[in-house]
């Protein structure tokens, strides 16, 4: 008789009907390292394998039985779902691998390739943004009949209906050559500029190539947006190649002044993040449609994550005055100063009763059209039947105010504007056309080259804040002579074709010996007198305090 009785705590080497398991388990890492390999987790295989009934576990809780290997389709669903008919598990090492088929006798097939392009997008219009690339040659205004070494810039775009593009202005500035390319494209379509519009920094490119606008729909625009709503910034910002998209929610909205045209004009504040190369990138709200434009942010010590947009408003105006008029025209002003009618002895003393409110005006530009209606000390009542508040703002929305200059910049250049004044204790009512703006130094020259005159080795410019950035740096509010600050700040062109002259430099010669050390001095109103006097040049100009005569 056999005895049949094992040794306590010791198990037999080949306990009955457990054949097929041991072959199974030489290899006991051999499931988790399946399991590492699909892209799942060690916990999730013992999970599996605990699903067992009791009955079949052994002393150490190792399985009975082959445990039971899931599909390659079942494991993919959820990818499946997600990217079409393609398998992303299959791609990462889900599914069976060569292991599990020479055991099963089989030969390897090859795996799948996935299908990338049906991955859901982040935003529905973000084939449209496109990347710009632009070769600028700015002039040289110390040598104004030369211009500086050519340097290239890359920025966004998106597209809009007719075959166009929007972009910053500042971005294509003095460009000789702008090239635009799609999203996930290699190639860069040479695009021309059909109008930049420097006061709301925005620009209108196209394409001549059939091929560029294939596949791609126009962006649309969407209202102006409200506070706290969500907005998501696509574009091409530095810290990459590929399309990049931030997002945050509108933080604020009023009337900002910008930083290229050096106009105030409705802006909105948002805490995405906006870095060099979003320039020109649409931002987008929760449905898919563009509500601006970014275009700059603020970096201050103090301030973090403020970043700016063009709303919409800002860029139809511009649309449609390119569309009306086949150029841009610009954004009118009313050509005024005025002050706050806050106090209370200033309001007596012009006669203002307590239900009226306005704002007085300080003085009047001479080239704008409504000098010869609108007189100093007038008190502006309403703009266009708006009644204008003591701290000259209007209402704007539910709950918010904001500057009067907004209902002047929703006119196009050349309109009308219904405008209600109180003179003398009376209320009078004119029709003044509105006009662009005449300033005695430029915020900018709109992409020309610097106007000079040289004579006898004096080389005379015009002046203009790009030029004062030339010569002082960005800090020019700071560096550049007073007597230049004061005219740029306070000064009013008296015509149309009045313009401040300087001696910018001095080439040596002999005609000018003693006058090598004049840089950047101002010449008398404007050159007075210029001519050819017994047998001299003779001209006037301002060194210092004084009025100096030159004959040359």
């Amino acid at each position: 008789m056999v005895d049949n009785k094992r040794k306590r705590g010791r198990p037999s080497k080949h306990p009955p009907n457990e054949s097929a398991e041991a072959a199974d388990h030489q290899h006991p890492n051999a499931a988790a390292a399946t399991a590492l390999n699909d892209g799942a987790s060690a916990p999730a295989a013992d999970k599996t394998m605990s699903a067992d009934p009791p009955s079949s576990r052994r002393g150490r809780g190792r399985p009975r039985g082959k445990p039971e290997r899931r599909s390659p389709e079942r494991r993919s669903s959820r990818f499946a779902e997600q990217n079409g008919d393609c398998s992303l598990a299959v791609a990462v090492g889900g599914g069976r691998d060569d292991r599990d088929l020479e055991l099963d006798g089989e030969e390897p097939s090859p795996m799948p390739m996935p299908k990338w392009e049906n991955v859901a997008r982040v935003v529905p219009a973000m084939d449209a943004v496109v990347k710009v690339f632009c070769v600028h040659t700015e002039p040289n205004f110390s040598l104004p009949w030369q211009r500086k070494r050519q340097y290239s810039s890359s920025s966004s775009g998106f597209i809009i209906g007719g075959r166009r593009v929007l972009t910053n202005a500042h971005s294509v500035e003095h460009h000789t050559q702008v090239k635009v390319k799609k999203r996930g494209s290699d190639t860069k379509y040479l695009a021309t500029v059909l109008a930049i519009g420097t006061e709301c920094d925005i620009a209108l490119l196209t394409v001549n190539s059939d091929e560029f606008w294939e596949g791609v729909a126009p962006v649309e625009f969407g209202e102006l947006p409200a506070l706290q709503d969500a907005v998501t910034v696509v574009g091409y910002p530095i810290g990459g190649d590929t399309i990049s998209v931030t997002s945050g929610v509108v933080s604020r909205m009023e009337m900002l002044s910008y930083a290229h045209g050096s106009t105030e004009l409705l802006g909105v504040q948002i805490d995405a993040a906006i870095n060099s190369g979003n320039s020109g990138g649409p931002a987008f709200n929760d449905k898919g449609k563009c509500v601006g434009i970014a275009f700059q942010s603020l970096k201050h010590e103090d301030a973090e994550n403020i970043g700016y947009i063009i709303p919409t408003p800002v860029i139809m105006h511009f649309i449609h005055d390119y569309e009306k008029n086949g150029l841009y025209t610009g954004f009118p002003i009313l050509g005024v100063e005025w002050q706050k009618m806050e106090n209370p002895d200033l309001r007596m003393a012009m006669g203002m009763k307590l239900d009226k409110k306005g704002v007085r005006i300080r003085r009047i530009e001479p080239t704008a059209p409504e000098s010869h209606v609108l007189k100093p000390s007038d008190v502006i009542l309403s703009f266009d039947g708006i009644n204008i508040a003591n701290d000259g703002t209007v209402p704007f929305r539910h709950g918010e105010r904001i500057g009067f200059g907004y209902l002047v910049s929703q006119k196009y250049t050349g309109d009308k504007a219904h405008v209600q004044v109180l003179r003398n204790s009376k209320i009078l009512e004119f029709d003044i056309k509105l006009a662009t703006h005449k300033r005695l130094i430029p915020a900018h020259i709109s992409g020309k080259s610097p106007s000079y005159y040289i004579i006898a080795g004096f080389v005379f410019t015009a002046v203009s804040v790009p030029y004062l950035r030339s010569e002082y740096g960005k800090d020019y509010e700071f560096d550049a002579p007073v007597k230049l600050l004061d005219k740029l700040l306070h000064s009013m062109a008296g015509s149309v074709n009045e313009q401040l002259v300087v001696v910018s430099q001095v080439l040596v010669a002999d005609i000018n010996i003693g006058y090598e050390d004049i840089v950047n001095t101002q010449v008398a109103d404007g050159l007075l007198q210029i001519g050819w006097t017994y047998g001299y040049w003779c001209f006037q100009m301002s060194h210092g305090d004084l009025r100096v005569v030159l004959w040359i």
